[in-house]
């Protein structure tokens, strides 16, 4: 399986990424051990979504999805929204 996950910061609740992984519970522990440029300042990380798609096209082409405009309203509406 291939997953697309959204992990937002326990310490910045604002702030969220998008990713791509075959193995999402590992790259989580990268994530948290600061391994990533782009959210070592931000950490701990979690998870807010995690999507499994059965083959690795469906996966990136929604990973793309969700980083391109409408696919961020619809985290904003639909994942990332506290209501």
């Amino acid at each position: 399986m291939f997953h697309v996950y959204v992990i937002t910061s326990e310490t910045h609740p604002e702030r969220y990424y998008i990713g791509f992984s075959s193995r999402p519970d590992d790259r989580l522990t990268e994530h948290n051990a600061g391994k990533n440029p782009s959210t070592a300042n931000f950490r701990p990380w979690r998870f807010a979504a995690l999507l499994s798609f059965p083959s690795e096209e469906q996966a990136r082409r929604f990973e793309r999805y969700l980083k391109g405009g409408s696919g961020r309203a619809f985290l904003r509406r639909h994942i990332l929204s506290e209501e």
